[in-house]
């Protein structure tokens, strides 16, 4: 089996400890990810899905348990240094697209790799080749509020692969679409994931989207369990 890009392990998450109305929505819950492996984790809402992709993208730490990417223990690194592994190295997709409302398609890809310390010239070309690949190049100049609800989500994959990361982390990246246009986003984020060959853990309640999935898991009881 290829080295893990993502490990976690023992991870436990506790809201309001100790007090009358706490919550204990992880209970040692482990996970390994490799390289080209794409991962369905299959959960309610309320299971703590959103909580575990928080930790394992470095947003939240976990009360217990250990986060690896690359090998590296990076669960109790300086925050400064946590920052940097999440910019560089991880992808974040959410339900609704949170694109930045001024900027256009183009703008929105470009700015996390200057941010990044990529020059303007190489960024604006790797967004120009990202927006290509899912089927939107000739809306480039658009800002979001003149993009469809599938246009939107598709930008909102490529500036999450814009500093071409080891791990894509997605949650319910399809989940506030239509059938019709989830079904083609979602190719267009699998052709996204197989060109570049990194990891990606996507939670979802869509079961026929988790079959299209290398692995599934289900968020049970604060831990992840295999689905056959």
């Amino acid at each position: 089996m290829s080295d893990p890009v993502l490990r976690l392990t023992g991870i436990e998450k506790v809201y309001n400890p100790g007090a009358p109305n706490e919550v204990h929505v992880l209970r040692g819950a482990d996970l390994t990810l490799v390289r080209g492996e794409v991962v369905a984790m299959v959960a309610p809402s309320g299971a703590g899905k959103s909580t575990l992709l928080h930790i394992a993208g470095l947003l939240d730490k976990p009360d217990a348990g250990r986060v690896e990417i690359g090998g590296e223990d990076v669960g109790a690194l300086p925050d400064r240094r946590r920052t940097a592994i999440r910019r560089g190295a991880l992808g974040f997709v959410y339900q609704f697209h949170h694109l930045l409302p001024e900027f256009s398609a183009l703008e929105n890809i470009t700015l996390p790799q200057l941010a990044n310390g990529t020059p303007r010239r190489q960024a604006e070309e790797r967004a120009m080749a990202l927006l290509g690949s899912v089927g939107v190049a000739e809306r480039a100049h658009h800002r979001p509020a003149a993009l469809s609800g599938g246009e939107q989500q598709r930008v909102a994959f490529c500036r999450a692969m814009a500093n071409s990361p080891r791990v894509l982390l997605a949650d319910e990246p399809t989940g506030n679409l239509d059938p019709e246009t989830s079904d083609r986003v979602f190719d267009a984020l699998m052709r996204l994931v197989r060109d570049t060959g990194l990891s990606a853990l996507i939670a979802t309640h869509n079961l026929e989207l988790a079959a299209r999935m290398d692995r599934r898991v289900r968020l049970e009881s604060g831990r992840l369990v295999a689905i056959d």
